[in-house]
């Protein structure tokens, strides 16, 4: 048996059957070869959007490959492709550090390349679906090679075909990211407005290190708090629910999307519920930002879920909203 602590970024203890840390795309052949993936299993990258609730009697594939390769470029994009083990954030520093424009509004979330895929991973106004070509994979059943594109991948709001249709079908190799050689930036995002009011900051790294800047005024670092980053998704209402809700609590913020439905902040409203800064045990809501409920040293993942389900019933008790975690709980 093999402690995952070390392996999620809550430093949730969770036993597991066998871990195998792979760190070259032929060990998942060899393994699909032997048959492995016809047993209990749990593809793992960084472990940052996980919640273990309990152990597992479950063999653990750990993914850790590492590689960053040029593929291909025109005149106005670059093509990288790169390893599904690979750090994110060592992916956003490699671009700023060889002027490739598309993921620095993304600088600063824990994880691998290959669950940036899987889950969408998005942050000040950007998505990874934004600079993601194509997923390279292989199917568990029969190891043949699968390449998806982006148009495959049905991307959603922390969302894929990842996570849904091929759920634990497939296991991703490399993603492939087309990012724009000449300058392009996406400063619409609230405080980076106030960026682009400053020309000579707006560089990849100054960019970079303002979304870092951003980040680490209100979120925890998982080096030192455990958490998951945001626990839940911010929850879509129609218009009709919309202007009900702003009639009653005028200070609500959303934002327009599809079909004239409203996208509401999920922590405003976990904030104005009365929960920001609420700690039961080891478990707790971070005092800076109500989205992120963190483990402050010993909390089992049980206890994590029992506060996330009060939390939920609160905001539908309010609002009448339901809260969808963003995390995978494992149940």
């Amino acid at each position: 048996m093999v402690d995952l602590k070390q392996y999620n970024t809550f430093g949730i203890s969770a036993l597991c059957k066998e871990l195998i840390e792979i760190t070259d795309p032929s060990q998942l052949v060899d393994a699909i070869e032997k048959k492995l993936f016809f047993e209990p299993f749990l593809i793992l990258g960084g472990g940052s959007n996980f919640l273990f609730t309990h152990d597992l009697a479950a063999r653990v594939f750990y993914i850790n490959t590492k590689g960053i390769q040029w593929i291909a470029e025109n005149s106005t994009y670059v093509y990288l492709k790169v390893a599904a083990g690979e750090e994110w954030d060592d992916l956003v520093n490699y671009c700023v550090e060889h002027n490739y424009y598309g993921l620095e509004n993304l600088a600063g979330i824990p994880g691998k390349v290959g669950s940036s895929a899987v889950q969408n991973i998005g942050a000040y106004g950007m998505e990874a679906k934004d600079r993601i070509f194509q997923v390279h994979t292989l199917r568990l059943d029969n190891g043949r090679k699968v390449l998806f594109t982006n148009e495959d991948c049905r991307f959603g709001y922390r969302d894929s075909i990842f996570k849904r249709e091929v759920k634990d079908q497939y296991v991703i190799t490399e993603v492939v990211f087309q990012l724009y050689k000449i300058k392009s930036f996406n400063l619409e995002y609230g405080a980076l407005k106030e960026l682009a009011q400053v020309p000579d900051k707006v560089t990849l790294a100054g960019v970079r290190d303002e979304v870092l800047r951003i980040r680490n005024s209100k979120l925890p670092s998982v080096k030192e708090i455990g958490s998951a980053g945001s626990f839940f998704k911010n929850p879509v209402v129609s218009a009709e629910k919309w202007n009900q809700l702003k009639a009653e609590y005028p200070n609500l913020i959303g934002y327009p999307v599809a079909n004239g439905d409203m996208k509401l902040a999920a922590g405003q409203l976990i904030d104005l519920a009365g929960w920001k800064g609420y700690r039961e045990g080891d478990a707790g809501v971070y005092p800076k930002q109500a989205l992120i409920l963190v483990n402050y040293g010993t909390a089992t993942g049980q206890e994590i879920l029992q506060l996330a389900e009060k939390i939920k019933e609160s905001v539908v008790q309010k609002y009448g909203v339901y809260l969808e975690p963003e995390v995978i709980i494992q149940r």
